[in-house]
């Protein structure tokens, strides 16, 4: 069997043709997988910048600007309520876009949703508080947070598909970019509030707040002339021409997907440990912290120090499972995170700041060691002309089940009897991940698939 090769250089491919068939398989060139890498980055950390940052704000600014009018604890839960909002309309987002995604492509909605998304939060920065138009404003955030919603459920399947698409070789690896763009999104969004944080309570809770979310509209200018750069799934393009030419018309990718239930349970499970445990460090430890005497500037320091652990290992790990596989690579990071809460809410309660430290970011390790295999599992265990839609409504379901995780510990905290009573609290994230760990052992390994 010959090959002949051609080089694309105005889209940045190369086209092998098989004879005798005359079959097309296209390949990204290097440089073109390196523009797709930057580009899904730098994409996923603005959106989830933007995302997380209401998180923050959720935990330290929101219970007083725009739910003052209740007693602290219920403040805390209506705001956090208002966080989840933004976590439900996530798989509605997902299931748009993957619609979508899966018919014209994944570029087209990734461009869309970075648009979107900055326009949400750019709004509430501008946004009037509860002292100034009463109900209105705390009305308006949960409209606005369910835009984010929207546009976030969008963006996780099309960055890990595009950037995996375009190099399946090395799918752990290449998908850890749009994966090291949610935690630097994290990352991002706790480095500013934590520099907001600076400033005195008062200018903070009249104006300082809004700086974070202003900042986003910088940001999405700069996303979206990246974004704007790259060209389509090699993969996708392939898959789309096969559907032209077949006699047999294609249903719906949701109702394909839905027919496939395995896979999509699988894919809900795997992720719900991750998410969860993302919640519990970055947004109910940030609030929980606040309950204990730490201070808002050495809370947002913590979690910005776990959140770059995590930055940092995602491309190893995604690395390892590509050697090792999935499965072995996410089991370790499930457990040492499961153990990890305890020993966090620990020194929570000891109010031990460098206790605090090692033990957040023991959970940053153990977080980043299982979820950076996960954008690669998810995205094979489903097929091309399925995968923007099956990966997304699982993963984006799963962050429903994140989305409420400061809530649930919240009330759960409250039934316990309030600080320091966090056990029940430590055995929610225990069940979270032994429900990924269950999923593991039923999930199929597919490192070693062609996509």
């Amino acid at each position: 069997m010959r090959w002949r090769i051609f080089v694309n250089e105005t889209a940045g491919t190369t086209t092998g043709v098989i004879d005798p068939e005359g079959a097309t398989v296209t390949v990204s060139t290097p440089k073109e997988i390196r523009r797709v890498l930057v580009s899904s980055f730098v994409g996923a950390l603005i959106e989830w910048y933007d995302f997380y940052v209401f998180g923050i704000a959720s935990a330290i600014v929101f219970p007083l600007v725009f739910f003052p009018e209740v007693a602290p604890g219920v403040g805390t839960l209506a705001s956090f309520a208002t966080l989840a909002v933004g976590f439900f309309a996530r798989p509605i987002g997902g299931a748009i876009w993957g619609h979508f995604g899966d018919r014209i492509g994944r570029k087209r909605m990734l461009v869309l949703s970075i648009i979107l998304m900055g326009i949400g939060t750019t709004i509430i920065g501008l946004l009037p508080t509860y002292a100034q138009i009463g109900m209105g404003a705390p009305i308006i955030l949960v409209v606005l947070r369910f835009l984010q919603g929207i546009a976030a459920g969008g963006e996780w399947g099309g960055a890990v598909l595009i950037a995996m698409e375009h190099s399946p070789k090395r799918r752990g690896f290449s998908s850890s970019f749009p994966q090291m763009g949610l935690t630097g999104g994290i990352l991002l969004a706790t480095g500013v509030f934590a520099l907001v944080a600076l400033l005195p309570k008062d200018e903070l809770l009249s104006w300082g707040w809004r700086l974070p979310f202003l900042f986003s509209a910088v940001l999405v200018i700069v996303g979206l002339w990246i974004r704007l750069g790259i060209h389509e799934s090699p993969i996708f393009l392939a898959a789309q021409k096969a559907a032209v030419t077949a006699t047999v018309k294609q249903k719906a990718p949701i109702l394909e997907v839905l027919r496939r239930p395995k896979a999509l349970i699988i894919s809900i499970c795997l992720v719900v440990g991750p998410f969860a445990i993302s919640s519990v460090y970055s947004t109910f430890a940030a609030a929980y912290g606040l309950q204990v005497g730490f201070t808002a500037s050495e809370m947002s320091n913590v979690v910005l120090f776990t959140a770059a652990i995590g930055f940092l290992g995602q491309p190893i790990f995604g690395t390892l499972s590509d050697y090792w596989g999935r499965k072995l690579v996410v089991t370790i990071g499930l457990v040492i995170q499961a153990v990890s809460v305890f020993f966090m809410l620990d020194q929570l309660n000891a109010h031990d700041l460098g206790g605090v430290y090692v033990t957040m970011g023991l959970i940053g390790i153990g977080h980043s060691i299982c979820y950076s295999p996960m954008a690669a599992w998810l995205g094979e265990l489903f097929p091309t002309h399925l995968r923007y839609t099956g990966a997304s409504l699982g993963y984006q379901i799963a962050g429903s089940v994140g989305g409420l995780t400061p809530l649930i510990c919240a009330a759960l905290l409250l039934a316990a009897g309030g600080p320091p009573n966090t056990i029940y609290v430590a055995l929610f994230s225990v069940l979270v991940n032994v429900i990924a760990l269950v999923a593991v052992f039923f999930a199929k390994e597919t490192y070693k698939d062609v996509l």
